[in-house]
């Protein structure tokens, strides 16, 4: 593919007076690994909440696959999209975040079940099938009958990450999705995660974890106060950084 699967445009986003993203520009290739890092408050989850429309930009463009995501232009202008097309453009991404989130009432495989065949329509059978080898595929064949209380912080992070693989997305969004377990089981989902990006999936991740940022990530980008400071090679961010910023976060969390 000649060009980016995501490209980002000089995007702004405002709470109030404060600025999340001031004027973000970002590529973000098929199959590429991108990892975001940068102190709590420093606009990555913003970032990725633009990308998934869950967060209005205020200026700026974003487009996925070639489509300028949550407008359409007009006449020379542009016009918000509706709720049910800004859904449709959502599809395309999958995004895991720091809580699981899962339905308590429902199984590990109903929870998988759910989006694909109540959103996308899809026939249960074949929706089944695809559950079940994607809990295979997470390393939980044998809870796929397991209710979220039942499952450790880990596997249900494991559930949320194969409920979003369940929709078939063209992007992953990871928003510091270990943040949130234990250390210990931590390592079961970065697993999970290496896998899925050795698979080709194209992959955005806001993480802490800088020794799987080292390991996995074709870029790491580095941000402060709304604004990308550094962006490269992960052994060249993480190993040897141009900007002061940036060596200072890391000899901070190092």
């Amino acid at each position: 593919m000649t060009r980016p699967l995501v490209a980002i445009r000089s995007v702004c986003k405002n709470f109030g007076e404060f600025q999340a993203l001031k004027s973000v520009s970002l590529d973000v290739w098929p199959g590429e690994v991108m990892c975001l890092i940068g102190a709590s408050g420093s606009g990555k989850t913003t970032l990725l909440r633009c990308v998934n429309q869950l967060t209005a930009i205020d200026s700026g463009g974003i487009w996925l696959d070639g489509d300028l995501l949550g407008v359409r232009e007009q006449g020379g202008r542009l016009h918000r999209l509706s709720e049910r097309q800004i859904a449709r453009q959502r599809l395309k991404t999958g995004m895991v975040f720091q809580r699981f989130n899962l339905f308590p009432h429902k199984t590990a495989l109903e929870n998988i079940v759910e989006g694909p065949a109540q959103v996308q329509g899809r026939p249960l059978d074949q929706v089944r099938a695809e559950a079940i080898e994607l809990l295979r595929r997470v390393g939980l064949a044998a809870k796929a009958e397991s209710y979220p209380a039942q499952l450790s912080g880990g596997q249900q992070q494991r559930v949320a990450i194969a409920r979003a693989l369940a929709m078939k997305p063209m992007l992953m969004l990871f928003d510091e999705p270990t943040s949130a377990l234990d250390p210990e089981l931590v390592g079961e989902v970065l697993a999970v995660m290496k896998e899925l990006a050795q698979s080709g999936m194209t992959m955005m991740v806001v993480t802490h974890e800088l020794g799987f940022a080292r390991e996995v990530a074709d870029r790491v980008v580095y941000m402060d106060q709304g604004s990308i400071v550094e962006s490269g090679q992960a052994s060249d961010v993480l190993g040897a950084p141009r900007e002061a910023r940036t060596r200072a976060f890391l000899s901070a969390v190092i």
